[in-house]
């Protein structure tokens, strides 16, 4: 029985929430173990809540908050209560991270807190670091952000603890190198942008270029030869078209925010790529 109070913790570039009902008919009938190596907010993962995942993202902050929901959430709980929605407070909340010595003295959960209390109050809850790898997403201004959402943390910390759910945060190569037959993989890598406006890959330091577009297509090619299903979403470029040409593509809507320029912000098309019927 799923328990609906599972759901994303995080807003995520590009979270899957309202793609849901589109994805629900093209996955497998059957699920029996999970693997999804861009974890981001996880949408897919908390709707579908498989006994048995995998779940990797390079992204350190984003895995621990999830190890720290999983072992410490009334910890966490009682953290996220002393953070206040206010400006001056956000700005030395977020700048802990340019004290490096600083940073590192805090506690597991205390740096869990920050990250959920910086994506609930910052602009449009976006998640971006700079090239040195600081969070720097100027504050929101929000009236009332739900800061400690306490029945889901509680909620995604039962599901992690009843199940056999796997955290890791290494480059999503080495969590598909291990998987075994069986076992479903859902990619939602980094999109290839649309524009030179709409290319945002500020979640890590480095980006995700072209290059890593056709490495993680390879990566896919050597799936599908050992017979493992996977389904990836990416956008409707030509260039990710051309990259997945021999596979399943279902174009899809999706509302996506994330572009400098308001006009270009609504409806665009992406692509699911599936390895089977």
């Amino acid at each position: 029985m799923k328990n609906k109070l599972v759901m994303p913790v995080l807003k995520w570039v590009g979270g899957k929430r309202q793609l849901i009902e589109t994805y629900t008919p093209l996955l497998p009938k059957k699920i029996s173990s999970y693997c999804e190596p861009f974890i981001g907010g996880g949408a897919l993962l908390f709707h579908l809540q498989p006994k048995k995942a995998y779940i990797n993202d390079i992204n350190h902050d984003l895995i621990r908050v999830y190890t720290v929901i999983k072992n410490n959430v009334e910890e966490l709980i009682e953290e996220l209560k002393k953070y206040k929605n206010e400006a001056e407070f956000f700005y030395s909340v977020r700048d802990l991270d340019r004290d490096k010595y600083l940073y590192k003295s805090l506690s597991e959960t205390e740096k869990a807190a920050r990250i959920i209390y910086l994506n609930k109050t910052c602009y449009n809850g976006l998640y971006r670091v700079n090239n040195a790898g600081e969070f720097n997403s100027p504050f929101g201004f929000y009236s009332n952000p739900n800061i400690v959402n306490e029945p889901v943390l509680r909620a995604v910390s039962a599901y992690f603890n009843k199940n056999n759910i796997h955290f890791s945060s290494v480059d999503y190569s080495e969590v598909l190198t291990d998987i075994k037959k069986g076992t479903f993989v859902y990619l939602d890598p980094p999109y290839d942008p649309i524009s030179e406006t709409s290319n945002f890959t500020g979640y890590s330091k480095n980006g995700f270029t072209k290059d890593e577009q056709v490495r993680l297509r390879k990566n896919c090619d050597d799936l599908d030869r050992h017979g493992i299903k996977f389904m990836l979403s990416n956008s409707a470029t030509s260039f990710i078209l051309e990259q997945y040409s021999k596979y399943n593509i279902t174009i899809v809507k999706a509302k996506r925010a994330i572009n400098s320029v308001g006009s270009k912000r609504g409806n665009v098309d992406e692509i699911v790529v599936r390895n089977y019927e």
